[in-house]
């Protein structure tokens, strides 16, 4: 089988790309350089040079301020990116798994989001990945994979930037907003599940756990053995950012068992193997 993964160079994408080639599964990794879903000839040339059986899409603007800042662009590349190779998927009969994203809802619920809860965005962000999730049915044989607060190397995170903050000056962490840390490597495995096997339809892929930005913090500096003496719960107001954040956008993931995949692990856990590939745990 053939699978071409799209943002093959950002976190879930290289992730997806090793686990899958470590399966001995053939994969087209294509890196924005290679395949920019802005260019809106780009996803049919590379689908029909190429082939796949399965296309998974992890390239996005995930930046959420950035896109409210450049709607233009957020669209060019989250919607329309998505609708152009579900057009290349259907004609060459792949299928297309779509990346989405906890920021399809507006937060205003307290339970567990389902997968057929209504959505509600509130960003730029949110409105052009729903747009995404609606276009990839266009594919035909299609699902989407909702994710949350994802972290995992390549690239800066959450988990490197709390790392990284100087321990002499006190950094607030917002503590009002609340949903589920996932770990890059456990969501490119279901990934690789929902397209190896073609299961059709949304599902929900966040890790197991749900805390606050200050929370994950904290968990953070304990999984790393660090005072965190230097870290300030705040509210978002205090924190003005262009884009709205949901307060609470923790997915529940309701089908993964009726197609056999299983959940993703507690997000301390996962960070625990984080920690340990980076060496950071002792650092």
């Amino acid at each position: 089988m053939r699978v071409l993964v799209t943002g093959a160079g950002g976190q879930v994408g290289s992730r997806l790309t090793t686990h899958l080639r470590r399966a001995g599964v053939e994969v087209v990794a294509c890196t924005r350089a290679e395949l920019d879903l802005a260019d809106p000839g780009a996803p049919g040339r590379v689908v029909a040079e190429t082939r796949p059986e399965v296309i998974v899409n992890c390239a996005a603007i995930t930046d959420v301020d950035r896109c409210e800042r450049e709607p233009d662009l957020a669209r060019a590349v989250n919607a329309e990116g998505p609708r152009r190779l579900a057009e290349a998927a259907r004609s060459v009969g792949a299928h297309l798994v779509q990346v989405s994203t906890d920021y399809v809802f507006s937060g205003e619920q307290r339970r567990p989001y389902r997968e057929d809860d209504p959505t509600g965005p509130l960003s730029v962000y949110g409105a052009t990945k729903l747009e995404g999730e609606r276009a990839a049915a266009g594919a035909g044989s299609w699902a989407v994979g909702r994710t949350s607060w994802v972290f995992g190397r390549p690239g800066h995170d959450f988990v490197a930037w709390v790392l990284g903050l100087p321990t002499d000056r006190v950094t607030g962490v917002v503590d009002d907003q609340t949903s589920a840390p996932t770990f890059a490597g456990d969501l490119a495995r279901a990934l690789a599940e929902l397209g190896l096997g073609r299961h059709q339809g949304v599902f929900h892929l966040a890790g197991a756990g749900a805390c606050t930005r200050y929370g994950f913090a904290r968990d953070i500096l304990a999984a790393a053995r660090r005072d965190a003496a230097h870290l300030r719960p705040i509210t978002t107001a205090e924190l003005p950012r262009p884009a709205p954040r949901p307060v609470f956008s923790v997915l529940g993931d309701h089908r993964l068992a009726t197609v056999g995949i299983a959940p993703l692990r507690h997000y301390r856990d996962a960070l625990d193997e984080y920690l340990t590939e980076g060496g950071a745990a002792d650092g």
